[in-house]
């Protein structure tokens, strides 16, 4: 269970800051911290959120199911193929040691009523896992979609685990090295051709986009590329006509903003076969926050936080990716 030791001095400040949350208590912190990134709020991939340790996850492949009748039962071993990924979570933390006076102000601000903030922390403690939260989630974005295993802090991302792989499809670019407004509307197409038949028109097929394609793919629409819709551009609005509130699509097929893709990819697929795991019921959850002021007589506060996180696909032959040149 958590527990909190918070006492006021006589002009309302907070004396002790020491908070610990551990095993599933700590799981709505976690979850804050892992799941507010673009990609995991929005819902733009699956998420398994009780991966203890490891998760199987099972594919299928089939050949041809149906034959000419007859009167015998025949088994065809070579009809279904059942192979499998693993989802296995790595294990990760964050030391951060922070100083209470650089946060006073902008928490008083909160209390008393002149911020921008729609949602008041009860406790200082929880201001400043917030602060750490916004920056677990910020990072999170970027692995699930370029993080690099062998650096400190990430996982194989998507597109390194994709790049990797001979199943996934390769759309055709071997001369654009940047996303542009005068060749989005063709690398799109692309990436769209390069998906397989069985794929095409699924409910949740989505083409995963970085910032920079997602810009390019916006002026675009307003007219000012090669491929445009002429000078006016979608509803004769020019650059006007998008207000950062329409769901974008590409031939039918639905545009996610990944803010954590690298600006050299873009990928597509479906939601369904594209998964995050953690453990927020895992033992190995964690998150402190530890005031030094009775320790050692600073103003400091140590944040700790130790979760799991990782990614993975299931079957590669149903995605698609492109990499500039």
């Amino acid at each position: 269970m958590s527990t909190r030791n918070i006492q006021l001095d006589a002009d309302n400040s907070l004396n002790s800051l020491t908070t610990t949350y551990a095993g599933e208590f700590a799981g709505k912190y976690i979850s804050a911290a892992l799941l507010s990134g673009k990609t995991l709020s929005e819902g733009s991939i699956t998420i398994k959120p009780n991966v203890k340790y490891k998760e199987v996850i099972k594919k299928v492949a089939s050949t041809d199911l149906i034959t000419d009748a007859t009167c015998d039962f025949t088994i065809d071993a070579d009809v279904l193929t059942l192979t499998e990924r693993i989802l296995q979570p790595e294990e990760f933390q964050v030391n951060l040691q922070l100083c209470k006076k650089d946060f006073r102000s902008d928490w008083e601000a909160v209390q008393m009523g002149y911020s921008t903030f729609d949602n008041l922390p009860p406790a200082f403690s929880d201001f400043l896992l917030g602060h750490v939260a916004a920056k677990v989630a910020e990072k999170t974005e970027q692995n699930i979609w370029g993080g690099v295993n062998a650096n400190a802090g990430e996982f194989d991302g998507f597109t390194v685990l994709m790049a990797a792989d001979g199943d996934v499809n390769d759309a055709s670019n071997s001369t654009h090295t940047q996303f542009l407004s005068s060749n989005i509307d063709q690398l799109l197409g692309n990436v769209v051709d390069a998906l397989p038949s069985a794929v095409y028109g699924k409910d949740d097929l989505t083409i995963y986009v970085p910032t920079v394609a997602y810009q390019a793919y916006i002026r675009s629409l307003g007219g000012f590329g090669a491929q445009g819709l002429g000078a006016a551009g979608t509803d004769s609005k020019g650059a006007q006509w998008y207000n950062m509130g329409n769901a974008l699509s590409f031939e039918g097929i639905k545009i996610q903003l990944a803010t954590g893709m690298p600006t050299d990819h873009i990928v597509a697929g479906q939601a369904s076969n594209l998964f995050f795991g953690t453990g927020l019921l895992s033992d190995h959850n964690e998150v402190k926050v530890i005031d030094m002021q009775d320790i050692d007589g600073s103003q400091n506060v140590r944040v700790v936080m130790r979760f799991t996180s990782g990614i993975q696909y299931g079957i590669g032959s149903d995605l698609a990716l492109l990499t500039l040149a």
